[in-house]
């Protein structure tokens, strides 16, 4: 008995070292990532909020003795600046509308690759990946030029229905549709790929059963297509809103915010007050403002998936 005991004693001990070596070696291997994300993520980020109660300016780049701590009044001058609220609206108006519009498009190219009717596929699946790896910079400059007044692309088409030149960037009511058409363009593809991965994974016999009973097109769509991608379209959802709520290179590159702050975002304003005015303070509060909303979303979001899925 007592040797079953030093025994098992013994062996629990060296199962300890063991546990103890590979949790050394797994801190060892994490390190490097650990450092770097450090470096490069949390610090800068502890920086932005220290920043976001002071006053830093241009001035506080070359002495950080002019900075002076604000308090909350960064935050409070956000909300009585008018066009913060302005660029929030323009912002959720990108958001709501461009968000289940790039979803629905994602979905309905991937049913359409995705069906058995498809031929070349893996051809048709590259091709509308295109936009989302080429550069946003030189997708934005290009659909300048086809919404151009004159002699854009668009216009002309549509000049053979008899239709007169529109003004699509100059226009406060259409510039901001106009923008985000472009973003549908331009990420659907990846959303794309993901629900064609969720398509792949949901069981054929689901749908043979559903043949043999009887059921349509349309009702195996409702009935198992939806229900069978529910995780998947919560997962596309979430990370398309987060991208659409940091709008910036399109009004960016394409209006600049107009016309008449029509397009001006939430990114685009703290971007200005940050790098063109110089209201570093202030800008970095304008980001943790956003980070918040977000945040707000992402969790509204998780509560939803969570009813659904009772």
């Amino acid at each position: 008995m007592v040797g079953g005991k030093k025994q098992k004693t013994m062996s629990r001990r060296a199962g300890m070292r063991s546990y103890d070596n590979h949790t050394a070696a797994a801190w060892l291997f994490l390190a490097p990532s650990l450092t770097a994300i450090a470096i490069f993520f949390v610090i800068p980020v502890l920086s932005a909020l220290v920043m976001s109660f002071t006053d830093f300016d241009i001035y506080a780049v070359g002495n950080l003795n002019v900075v002076r701590f604000m308090g909350f009044r960064n935050y409070t001058r956000i909300f009585e600046t008018p066009l913060f609220w302005k660029a929030l609206r323009n912002t959720f108006y990108f958001v709501l509308v461009g968000g289940p519009l790039s979803v629905a498009v994602s979905l309905g190219t991937a049913l359409m690759v995705n069906s058995k009717l498809a031929r070349f596929k893996p051809f048709y699946r590259t091709v509308y990946f295109l936009p989302v790896v080429t550069s946003l910079v030189a997708v934005a400059v290009v659909w300048r030029y086809l919404y151009h007044p004159a002699h854009g692309l668009l216009n002309l088409a549509l000049s053979y229905f008899g239709v007169a030149p529109i003004d699509w960037l100059g226009n406060p009511d259409i510039a901001m549709p106009a923008i985000v058409v472009l973003a549908v363009w331009k990420n659907f593809g990846y959303n794309m790929l993901i629900f064609i991965a969720g398509l792949q994974n949901i069981p054929e016999d689901l749908y043979e059963a559903a043949h043999i009973d009887g059921a349509g097109g349309w009702r195996q769509f409702v009935d198992i297509t939806i229900p069978m991608l529910a995780p998947t379209t919560v997962f596309v959802v979430m990370i398309t809103i987060i991208g659409y709520f940091q709008l910036f290179a399109e009004p960016y590159i394409m209006t600049e915010g107009g016309p008449m702050n029509a397009t001006m975002s939430v990114v685009l304003m703290m971007y200005e007050q940050g790098f063109r005015w110089w209201n570093m303070g202030f800008a970095a509060a304008i980001a943790f403002v956003l980070f918040a909303v977000i945040l707000i979303f992402s969790i509204l979001q998780l509560i939803i998936q969570r009813r659904l899925q009772q």
